[in-house]
């Protein structure tokens, strides 16, 4: 099984007041054989947009590969989106990694997409596939409840053919989706345990749809907390834990937040274990500095990349 450990950047805002801050963290994840770079989308919340952070990794880097941890679809016109993906794709000579999911369950977040809760889940439904035949077909017809399309065309194609598709979420209908429409799934917010019955879930609606999922194409998004050396397993800020109660209020949030660097290596290890094998090392607190912390995740996490 081929292991491959990315790193994800959200509330930086240290980092991004900066001169080449930004430059600086994608050339050390590059020097140290980091495999991509993930950008949550968080549109009422201090972090760059996706699609822009892509682009400039693109051209920062001539190796590493990026995606958006993960991009809400829902609100979005997927011609348009399939356009701009594409198009990253091609800049990039092909490292370019689609994800996407219905959006955290937060109004302001909805208002900003303009689509209500309950029509996320139909808009995605019909939009993901949508993309796949716009990036696949020289024209598209389609005649759906919210896009009618006549010889619609997305071009340049993209490098990577098929461009696959990942899909976030952990409720059981949003696993059930990953298996009918999705290449591989980027959990969130989980446990070894619920890791290994997301995987049985989605292998199921896989087969059930006459589909069968790659299984190196399971990955879960590690949150952390950056500790300098000089200091031991630091308590979980509240913040942290008031997130964590919000999405699993009877669960510890020692369970899903590595608090120190060693426990990022044991949690790797943990969800190896249950048939993960693609992981995004996200800082849940800005590191004081980051060059040092990069080396340091680098020098623990990476032997356990093939």
């Amino acid at each position: 099984m081929k292991i491959r450990i990315g790193y994800g950047i959200g509330v930086v805002p240290k980092l991004l007041s900066r001169p080449d801050g930004l430059g600086a963290v994608v050339d050390d994840l590059d020097r140290l054989g980091f495999d991509s770079l993930w950008f949550p989308e968080r549109v009422n919340s201090p972090q760059l947009d996706p699609i822009v952070a892509m682009a400039f990794v693109a051209g920062r880097s001539t190796r590493l590969k990026f995606g958006p941890a993960v991009s809400v679809l829902p609100g979005r016109n997927p011609v348009l989106m399939a356009k701009m993906l594409a198009s990253l794709d091609v800049i990039s000579g092909g490292r370019c990694l689609p994800a996407f999911g219905l959006g955290i369950a937060n109004t302001a977040e909805h208002q900003a997409f303009g689509v209500e809760r309950m029509q996320r889940a139909p808009w995605l439904n019909e939009a993901m596939p949508l993309m796949r035949r716009l990036w696949s077909e020289d024209e598209v017809d389609h005649e759906g409840e919210r896009f009618s399309l006549r010889g619609a065309r997305v071009l340049p194609k993209p490098i990577q053919q098929p461009f696959e598709v990942w899909l976030g979420g952990r409720a059981p209908s949003e696993l059930r989706r990953t298996g009918r429409l999705a290449d591989g799934w980027l959990g969130s917010f989980t446990t070894p345990e619920l890791v290994a019955e997301s995987i049985t879930v989605i292998d199921q609606a896989a087969r059930d749809a006459g589909q069968s999922m790659d299984p190196e194409h399971y990955g879960v998004l590690i949150p952390y907390l950056p500790d300098p050396p000089s200091r031991g397993e630091p308590d979980i800020p509240t913040a942290v834990s008031q997130l964590v109660a919000s999405r699993m209020p009877d669960t510890d949030p020692r369970e899903i937040v590595a608090t120190s660097h060693k426990r990022i290596v044991e949690m790797l290890n943990e969800y190896i274990s249950v048939g993960a094998s693609k992981f995004v090392l996200f800082p849940f607190t800005e590191p004081a500095d980051w060059h040092r912390e990069l080396d340091t995740v680098a020098q623990l996490a990476m032997p356990l990349q093939t």
